[in-house]
């Protein structure tokens, strides 16, 4: 593999591409991730001269198998715009790497183990079915499905509350590329509504927009489904 270097308005000189070379060492990063495909890197320059302290920006593309991984960064000279961002680009490796190795080292729990880590979970019989346990009278019973759910239920198992910073959607595929999950949760700086963007076929993506009823702030009743419009 070879690190394509390009510049864009701009001349890319000799001596940068060598720094790029001793920079970018291609062995340090296929340890951090050994399926990379290709390594781009494009510096680009600002005329403005109001932005002299960001004048160089270097933009560094990794494809791998995986996600695409892109780093950058702005400076008032490319040889430190480019230390930046590859010092954002091993960070990002560093990350998926250690998920990775993270997923690996975990291993599937056995049926029988189930219980003694998951509280609340079934206990199995020698058959596989579960072992039914006898609820106290003053604690109500339910059947949901196939299931038979004790108190008010449905458990939740996990519940996280994350604080997000509005992002466009942009920044949200970006996000979602950089974790390496097939949707993320956002919120959209446009219309400060929560937002999922998600990997559809291939390389197509799709977006789901969440918006508040009206009917229910004007705390008009509500009925379940709605009606189509033609």
């Amino acid at each position: 593999m070879d690190i394509v270097v390009k510049g864009r308005k701009t001349e890319v000189p000799e001596r940068f591409r060598k720094h790029v070379a001793e920079k970018l060492k291609l062995d340090k990063i296929q340890k951090l991730d050994g399926k990379v495909i290709s390594l781009d890197v494009e510096v680009s320059k600002e005329p403005n001269p109001r932005q002299a302290d960001r004048s160089d920006r270097v933009e560094i593309t990794l494809r791998s198998r995986g996600p695409v991984i892109r780093a950058e960064a702005a400076a008032s000279d490319p040889y430190a715009a480019l230390d930046l961002a590859a010092d954002k680009l091993e960070a990002r490796l560093r990350k998926q790497h250690d998920k990775r190795h993270t997923r690996r080292g975990s291993r599937r729990l056995t049926a029988a183990e189930v219980p003694d880590h998951v509280p609340g979970a079934a206990t199995l019989n020698g058959n596989g079915g579960a072992v039914r346990e006898e609820a106290p009278d003053d604690v109500p019973t339910k059947k949901m499905g196939s299931l038979e759910v004790r108190g008010e239920g449905p458990l939740v198992v996990r519940e996280k509350t994350h604080v997000a910073s509005p992002m466009t959607l942009d920044q949200a595929l970006y996000e979602m590329e950089l974790v390496g999950h097939d949707f993320y949760l956002f919120v959209d700086s446009e219309t400060k509504e929560p937002s999922v963007v998600y990997r559809r076929h291939a390389y197509d993506y799709g977006v789901i927009h969440l918006s508040t009823d009206p009917m229910v702030t004007q705390g008009q009743p509500v009925t379940a489904g709605g009606a189509l419009g033609g």
